[in-house]
This record gives C-alpha cells, structure tokens and sequence, in this order.
C-alpha cells in the first residue's frame, strides 16, 4: 500500500453496493476490500488496478471476531465502511434460527468486530472515519422485516453512541441510509426508478470529503420518485 495516500477498508465489497463504494474511494485512496468471495475480490482489485489505484483483496468472515482481529492487525485505516449486510425478508414465523442468527451476526455484530478492530488506531492518531451503510428500514418497518428492519435500527443506534464517544478523538462517525438500491440485494432489484450502487458510493464520498471539524452523521438517500423512471 502507498504511504502517500488514505486508506479505506470497505467490508462487504465484492459486489453491489460495496464494489461501488471501494470502485469510487480507488482514485484518492488505497482501498483494503473485504468480503467472502475470492474471485469477486480478484475481480475488483483487477478493475481498480486497470484504473491506476490500488486494491488489496481481503478474503474474510466478517462474523468471525477472532479472524477479524488478525486480519486487520496493524492496519491503519483512516476511513472504514461498514456495509457488508444480508437480509431475509420474510414473516417472524417463517424465519429460521439459522436465518435470523446469520442476519443479526452480519448486520450487526461484524460492526463490533470490524470497528473494534480499526477503531483504537483511529483514536490514536486523532482523525479518521467510520461509515455504517444503514437503510431507510432504520427508521420504519415492513412486512417481512422484523429482523432485518430490527438490525438496521441497531445500527443507527450503534452509530450514534460511537459517535458522541469518538467525536472528541477527532474521528468522525456517520450513516449513509439508502432506499431501495437496484442490486441483488433489494426487493425492487428490476425497478427502473431504483437508486443505483454508485448513487450510494457518491454519498459515501460526499460524507468523507467534508471540512474536517464537520461531521455529517446522517444521510438518507432515495430514488427522486418511483413514478419517474431515471433517466442515462
């Protein structure tokens, strides 16, 4: 890695809204991407290369506190992106143990073990960033969401706590909370008014290029309107 540019630590990055937050941060910063999937990793650091940045592929079960700590040992981070995340929408009854543990570990408990693991150096040199990828289910509540609405909630109180200790430690603390973005992940994948992967990754950008003294700690993004398809 470069000792002359920042370095973003992306989690979840292997494709949708991950591969576009690290694709956008790849021009100014040197970017560790994490997720599961080895050849999606490959395939980003590729594309990244080609453009003249630099990617380093990180294979990692973000689940897993104890891989997390020696993966990221001495990694000095000065932005993190806390967006890997998983959903099963469906009623209670119908969720698995299985289905309802995996959502909670994903969504939720990887924040501790990433955060935990980056966080202390970001105190000590008094600057950097946490991003959580939230979702407008933060706030509200659908059918079929009771855990995955439930875990974004905790996010947005996560992140909040986080930042009111941090924020004196110079490191700045923010959610970006899109709408229904067209990825595999999202119900309305096919909509044509659906917010796009790279939509998400510009906010995230906008978020990290304010003044330093300026924390933006929120930001929810949506599609214009669903009765206006986007247009290009």
């Amino acid at each position: 890695m470069s000792t002359l540019r920042p370095t973003a630590v992306v989690t979840g990055a292997g494709r949708g809204i991950g591969r576009a937050i690290a694709r956008r941060l790849a021009p100014s910063h040197d970017v560790i991407a994490i997720a599961r999937s080895t050849g999606e990793l490959d395939s980003l650091a590729a594309e990244v290369a080609e453009r003249g940045g630099t990617c380093r592929p990180l294979a990692l079960d973000v689940t897993d506190g104890a891989a997390v700590a020696r993966a990221l040992e001495g990694v000095d981070a000065d932005v993190l992106v806390n967006n890997a995340g998983v959903g099963v929408l469906k009623p209670l009854l119908e969720l698995t143990p299985e289905e309802w543990h995996r959502m909670v570990d994903v969504n939720f408990n990887a924040l501790f073990h990433v955060t935990r693991a980056l966080l202390p150096g970001m105190v000590a040199r008094q600057r950097g960033d946490v991003v959580m990828i939230g979702s407008i289910a933060g706030r509200s509540a659908f059918v079929g969401g009771a855990c995955y609405a439930a875990t974004k909630h905790a996010v947005m109180g996560f992140a909040e706590s986080l930042m009111l200790e941090v924020r004196d430690a110079g490191v700045r603390v923010s959610v970006v909370s899109p709408g229904s973005v067209a990825t595999d992940f999202s119900r309305n994948s096919n909509a044509d008014w659906n917010l796009r992967a790279e939509d998400v990754a510009e906010s995230v950008a906008h978020v990290l290029a304010m003044p330093p003294e300026v924390l933006v700690h929120r930001v929810e993004v949506r599609a214009l309107s669903p009765k206006r398809p986007r247009r290009g």
